[in-house]
C-alpha cells in the first residue's frame, strides 16, 4: 500500500475523507454505565462527561427530564470548556429550564443546542436567538449511547436492528476498553479469520468450560457445536490442530459474511461463520447461544475504544457478574486496560513456552488482541506489510473503505448501515462455530443458526436474506487484488 493511501484510510479527524465516511454511521460515544453513580460516584451530583470522538471534543450530559445531549465542547461565546458547565434543572427552579450553563458568562444550552439564556446581555437582547451550539442526535441502545455526527441538518439513517439492539436488556450486556492505536488496525485484527489459530492458541486443553454469563476470555475453552466420533472438542484443540482455514466471504447489505472452513476428516469440517459490518463492527460467536458484536470507535487517530455487546439467545445474563469479571483487567471510570506497552502487556516467557502461543495470559484474551493492535504502532505502516491469501478479508474490507470514501467525496451515500435504502437488511447477523458434515456444511450451519433463534426466549426473527449491497465486493476475486499494488 502506498503511504498516501494509508493516510487516507486511517485519518479520521474533522474534514478528513475517511472521517467524513465514519460520521455517516451511528457510533457509540459512552456506556450508560458511565453515568451510574455506583460505578462513578461523580455522576450522583452531576451527570456530565467530557468525551472525545473522532478527534472532536464533546460534552455528553443528561438533563433533568432524562434527555441526553451531546454538544461541541467549546462554548460558542468565547470557547470555554462546557464539560465544566453547571447542569441545571427547571424542576429545581433553575431559570431558563433544563440545560448546561457555561460558568464563564452564564450562557445556557439545551440538549438540542438551543441557546436558552445569555444573562450578561442587556435586557431585550436578541443575541440568544441567533446562537445555537452544534448538537448531535443521541439514542440509547443495548446499554450504550450512540451519536450520529454526519453533516449538520442531514437526516440520520435508521438505527440498525441487529440482534444486540433488538434483544431485551435482560439478555444483553455492554462493555468497552481503550486501545492506544488507530481504529482501522483494531478492526482488521477482529475480522481476520486466521489469527485465532495462532494468537489465541492454547498449548494444552482443559475440561470444557461452560461459557455462561460470567465469560470473559475463556470462549476458546468452550466446545464447538457438533461432535467428532461422539466426542465434543474444545475450540482450543480445533484452532491449534487445523491452522490453515479455507477463507471465503459473501457480500451482505451490512457488509461481509465471512466463512472459515477447517477440514478435519473426509467426513467432517469445522465451520466458523462471522460477520464484518461496515465500517468497523464484527459479529462473532462466543458460544452456541451467545454472540459478541464489537464496534471500534476512534477517539482520535491514535486511540480507539472497542465496545462489546454480548447477546444471549438462551437465559438472561448476569450483568453484574460480567462487569465484575472484566473490571479485573480494565480500570473504570475511563476503561483503561491494566496491561499495555508499559508492562509488555503482561508477557511471560515461561508461559509462552509451556501454556500459550503468545504468553500473555489465559483469562483475558482481549489482551492478545490488544498486543496485536498496539504493537503495530500508533498507526500501522502498511507500506511495509506483505499480505497473503489468508488476508483476503483484510483486502476486501480496504477496497470497500476506499470505495466508500470515493462515494462520499462524490456526494453519495456509503454502504451498509449508513444507507437508509438498505435498512431492511440491517438485521441478525447469524454466526456459528461448529463441526459439520463436510458435504453439507452450508446447510448444517444455517440449520444451527435457525435452531438458536427458534430456541431464544425472546423474539429473534431470522435476518433478511442475502442481497448484494452497492459498493461491496462481489466475491473472492475482488479480495485477491492487493490494495495499492
Amino acid at each position: 500500500m502506498k503511504a498516501e493511501q494509508n493516510e487516507l484510510i486511517t485519518r479520521i479527524g474533522p474534514g478528513t475523507a475517511c472521517g467524513e465516511v465514519l460520521r455517516r454511521y451511528w457510533q457509540p460515544v459512552a456506556l450508560v454505565d458511565e453515568f451510574n453513580p455506583a460505578l462513578d460516584p461523580r455522576m450522583a451530583q452531576r451527570p456530565v462527561k467530557a468525551v472525545r470522538v473522532m478527534g472532536q471534543d464533546l460534552v455528553l450530559f443528561r438533563d433533568g427530564q432524562g434527555r441526553w445531549g451531546l454538544l461541541d465542547r467549546d462554548c460558542p461565546h468565547r470557547g470555554a470548556d462546557l464539560s465544566f458547565g453547571r447542569l441545571e434543572s427547571a424542576a429545581e427552579g433553575a431559570p431558563g429550564g433544563d440545560g448546561l450553563r457555561c460558568p464563564f458568562h452564564g450562557w445556557k444550552f439545551a440538549v438540542d443546542g438551543t441557546c436558552l439564556q445569555t444573562p450578561a446581555e442587556p435586557t431585550g437582547s436578541k443575541l440568544c436567538e441567533r446562537v445555537r451550539q452544534r448538537s448531535y442526535p443521541v439514542v440509547e441502545q443495548c446499554g450504550a449511547l450512540f451519536a450520529w455526527m454526519g453533516p449538520e441538518g442531514a437526516e440520520p439513517p435508521p438505527f440498525p436492528a441487529f440482534d444486540c439492539f433488538t434483544a431485551p436488556a435482560s439478555h444483553t450486556f455492554a462493555f468497552k476498553g481503550l486501545w492506544n492505536a488507530n481504529w482501522l488496525q483494531a478492526f482488521e485484527v477482529g475480522i481476520d479469520p486466521a489469527h485465532p489459530s495462532f494468537l489465541h492458541r492454547f498449548l494444552q486443553d482443559e475440561a470444557l468450560a461452560d461459557i455462561g454469563s460470567n465469560a470473559a476470555g475463556k470462549q476458546f475453552r468452550s466446545a464447538s457445536a457438533g461432535a467428532i466420533d461422539g466426542e465434543r472438542w474444545p475450540m482450543t484443540r480445533i484452532m491449534r490442530e487445523f491452522a490453515q482455514p479455507e477463507i471465503s466471504f459473501e457480500p451482505r447489505p451490512y457488509g461481509l459474511q465471512i466463512t472459515a472452513l477447517r477440514p478435519m476428516t473426509e467426513e467432517l469440517t469445522h465451520v466458523r461463520v462471522t460477520n464484518a459490518i461496515f465500517p468497523a463492527t464484527f459479529v462473532i460467536p462466543l458460544s452456541e447461544t451467545m454472540t459478541i458484536t464489537q464496534m471500534h470507535v476512534p477517539v482520535d487517530d491514535t486511540h480507539t475504544y472497542w465496545y462489546s455487546f454480548f447477546t444471549s439467545f438462551a437465559g438472561p445474563l448476569d450483568r453484574e457478574a460480567m462487569r465484575a469479571q472484566r473490571q479485573q483487567f480494565i480500570t473504570l471510570p475511563d476503561y483503561i486496560p491494566n496491561a499495555g506497552r508499559h508492562n509488555n502487556w503482561g508477557f511471560n516467557a515461561e508461559e509462552q513456552r509451556t501454556q500459550t502461543y503468545l504468553g500473555m495470559g489465559e483469562e483475558d484474551i482481549n489482551v492478545h488482541d490488544q498486543w496485536a493492535v498496539e504493537s503495530m504502532g500508533a498507526i500501522q505502516d502498511r507500506t511495509r506489510e506483505h499480505l497473503g491469501t489468508s488476508d483476503k478479508i483484510i483486502m476486501a474490507n480496504r477496497r470497500v473503505l476506499l470505495k466508500a470514501i470515493d462515494a462520499v467525496q462524490a456526494g453519495g451515500v456509503p454502504p451498509g448501515p449508513a444507507d437508509a435504502s438498505q435498512a431492511a437488511g440491517m438485521t441478525g447477523p447469524d454466526t456459528v462455530d461448529g463441526v459439520a458434515p463436510a458435504g453439507t456444511w452450508a446447510q448444517w450451519w444455517r440449520e444451527q443458526a435457525q435452531a438458536k433463534r427458534d430456541a431464544a426466549p425472546w423474539n429473534a426473527p431470522a435476518p433478511a436474506g442475502p442481497a448484494p449491497a452497492e459498493g461491496l465486493p462481489q466475491g473472492p476475486e475482488d479480495a485477491a487484488r492487493t490494495v495499492g499494488a
